[in-house]
């Protein structure tokens, strides 16, 4: 039989003991993901957790001493688009290097959507599972942040809109650096500029778009964006869709290396040149786009320092240090190739 348990009264290991059927020792082997147990009673005991709502007392086990030595990073986006993803792949990099420093791991899972990551969340920090967790494209209204300090699970965000959150955030400001792209291509004579996406949905994605449609007003440009979910076989279709117009983009701006290199495969089999007939600029900067032909013009940041950063970050948040709410990281920066240049008849 089940013991009672008085309401309002945080259940304590004893409580999923009662509840499962088993002894306190096993529901710590669980907890723990120790062996000595069977997956049926492991499964049991875990039914017990979530059902009462058990959380791990963070103060007692700060006293204690005893962390997982892991950094948990969950990814809500197709993996296809993730293992061609330059940005992504340096980023992780640079996580894992500055972690591996401290013999930290890092933890990565790819699921497939926001409520699916909530749930590993819960299960990890029930589990113990790891320290912390870094989090990726903030969505707007995103229940992560308020739903990790909830858990009582350490966190730091990427990105954001560089204000104070729920949780600190490591941010780049996106807004200045599209500015400076689209400032970039004005001065270059161009009026008709492209620009493919990524998901909308994402705080930094639409700060990029913003951005660009603020310049449009200020500098007399006609933008026209297509939101994408970061894959080259969508950014084809968005550079197709674009190319469509009666008036064409003289100037199209990519989120992304992939979506760049996709898209300037769409322009040559279209038989226009590069930056002949169109101008191709992308907002990251990998070896990518400086070996493509002509090399691209990009918004350069060092991404693996970026991740080294942010790895900083979440092991001062989770030993207790003293953390702003926004980190800054340093702005992309433009980078000049040869896969701009004026717009034909127009001097810049």
């Amino acid at each position: 039989m089940t013991a009672a348990r008085r309401p309002g009264r945080r259940p304590t290991i004893a409580d999923i003991a009662a509840h499962a059927g088993v002894s306190p020792t096993a529901v710590s082997f669980a907890l723990n993901d120790r062996p000595g147990i069977s997956d049926r009673t492991r499964d049991r005991i875990l039914a017990a957790v979530a059902e009462l709502g058990w959380r791990p007392n963070v103060a007692a086990r700060a006293l204690g001493g005893r962390r997982a030595d892991t950094v948990g990073l969950v990814v809500a986006r197709p993996a296809r688009t993730l293992g061609v993803e330059p940005f992504f792949a340096q980023l992780v990099s640079g996580l894992q290097a500055r972690l591996s420093a401290d013999l930290v791991a890092l933890q990565l899972l790819v699921v497939e959507d926001t409520a699916a990551e909530l749930d590993v969340y819960r299960r990890w920090a029930a589990e113990r599972r790891t320290d912390g967790v870094v989090v990726l494209d903030l969505e707007q209204d995103d229940p992560r942040p308020d739903a990790l300090v909830a858990m009582g699970l350490p966190a730091v965000l990427v990105g954001g809109d560089g204000r104070p959150g729920p949780v600190p955030a490591v941010f780049a400001d996106d807004h200045a650096a599209m500015t400076a792209l689209a400032e970039h291509l004005a001065g270059l004579g161009h009026v008709r500029v492209g620009h493919v996406g990524g998901i909308a949905t994402y705080v930094h994605s639409a700060r990029r778009v913003a951005a660009l449609y603020d310049a449009a007003e200020r500098l007399g440009l006609e933008v026209t964006t297509v939101p994408t979910d970061f894959s080259q076989d969508e950014a084809a279709a968005a550079t197709r869709a674009l190319l469509a117009h009666d008036e064409r983009p003289t100037a199209i701006v990519y989120d992304s290396d992939v979506a760049a290199l996709a898209g300037t495969t769409v322009l040559a089999e279209a038989g226009l040149g590069v930056p002949g007939d169109v101008s191709v600029a992308s907002f990251d900067d990998s070896e990518l786009v400086r070996l493509a032909h002509p090399p691209l013009t990009a918004m350069t940041r060092d991404t693996f320092e970026l991740g080294e950063l942010v790895a900083q970050t979440v092991l001062s948040v989770v030993r207790g240090g003293s953390v702003p709410d926004v980190v800054a990281a340093p702005t992309p920066a433009l980078t000049v190739r040869g896969s701009t240049g004026a717009v034909p008849g127009v001097t810049a």
